[in-house]
């Protein structure tokens, strides 16, 4: 099983909370003091195995999470854990207090007591087990109970965001190749040094190409999305964007294609009524000329051909809906598991 999904979402608000500890013991105890014991906890956890490594996204209310001396006797589990969290993270460990700003990454092991306070959040965390990433073990070591702060912490985030967005999608070939992939990128943010960074490069570019993926289409529809703005906002230079383009046809070609890819998913969507004009413009495209041109260039028929033949009957592609399998029930169960 590579994709299990946990939710108290579709259950009565008087069983969330149980549902959720259920999830995590013994691995993590969950504190609600000050909550009102009926409120409801619409929670969620999605786990990814990748090869012996698992990655997770948690989107849950406001909680305490620890893991005291009794939770490591009833789970030795002693994975390293990398997380990301939108709001600030409070942790309590041994050796002192770590106070984690939104978006900065941390490493702890769970080989060791802690305690976790968050607001409501979203949290990506990857967990390292010891033997299968035994090559990182005085450099994960070294840095644990700490966040990677600077440059190596921001490149670190993006690629965290980065395998949230590529989980879903990736085959069971790529997820058992991902290792080696994710030992690389982290020794290079946790030990930098010129042969790691190196031997990271790749899935440094990756990251990067993430960063500009994001920048385009948050700026789909504007006039002034140019190679200089993506330079401006992505913090690198022009030689920069377009080596890292390169392979994608160049900046212009990438650009444009992502507008493209976005007109055509609007113009098959049948929820969406606009006319033809008002949905180019929304994706860059302020000549409607121009834009049928390309439109058909790139997909043998125009814009209008494209919207008609999906009202006639074309539906949409299935969506990913995984479920939990039976025999894995906790978190527990799936960092055993790898």
């Amino acid at each position: 099983m590579s994709t299990l999904v946990f939710s108290t979402r579709a259950l009565p608000a008087r069983d969330q909370r149980e549902a959720w500890c259920a999830w995590f013991d013994p691995v993590f105890g969950l504190d609600f003091s000050g909550e009102p014991l009926n409120s409801g906890f619409a929670a969620e956890s999605i786990v990814w195995q990748a090869g012996g490594a698992a990655f997770s996204r948690v989107s849950a209310p406001r909680l305490r999470a620890v893991r005291k001396a009794v939770h490591i006797r009833r789970d030795p589990t002693d994975h390293w854990v990398i997380g990301l969290g939108v709001q600030t993270s409070r942790i309590s460990l041994e050796g002192g207090r770590l106070v984690v700003p939104a978006g900065q990454p941390f490493i702890l092991s769970l080989g060791e007591p802690s305690e976790s306070e968050r607001e409501a959040d979203e949290r990506l965390h990857l967990y390292l087990p010891r033997d299968r990433f035994a090559s990182l073990a005085p450099e994960l070591d070294r840095v644990r109970g700490r966040g990677i702060e600077g440059a190596p912490g921001r490149l670190l985030a993006d690629y965290l965001r980065l395998l949230a967005d590529a989980m879903p999608r990736l085959t069971e070939d790529e997820r058992v190749r991902m290792p080696e992939a994710i030992s690389a990128m982290v020794a290079a943010c946790v030990a930098p040094t010129a042969a790691r960074i190196a031997d990271a490069a790749a899935q440094s570019d990756l990251t990067r190409l993430e960063r500009v993926r994001q920048v385009i289409r948050r700026r789909l529809g504007s006039a002034t999305l140019t190679p200089a703005t993506l330079c401006r906002e992505v913090g690198m230079s022009r030689s920069q964007l377009y080596r890292l383009l390169e392979g994608e046809g160049g900046v212009t070609h990438y650009i444009q294609r992502h507008r493209l890819r976005a007109s055509y998913a609007a113009l098959t969507d049948p929820r969406d009524d606009r006319p033809v004009a008002a949905i180019a413009e929304a994706c860059g495209f302020h000549e409607p000329s121009t834009f049928s041109r390309t439109f058909r260039r790139a997909y043998g028929v125009s814009p209008s051909d494209a919207r008609a033949a999906a009202r006639a009957g074309s539906a949409p592609g299935p969506r990913l809906s995984p479920a939990m399998g039976a025999e894995t029930r906790s978190l527990r169960a799936c960092l055993q598991g790898l």
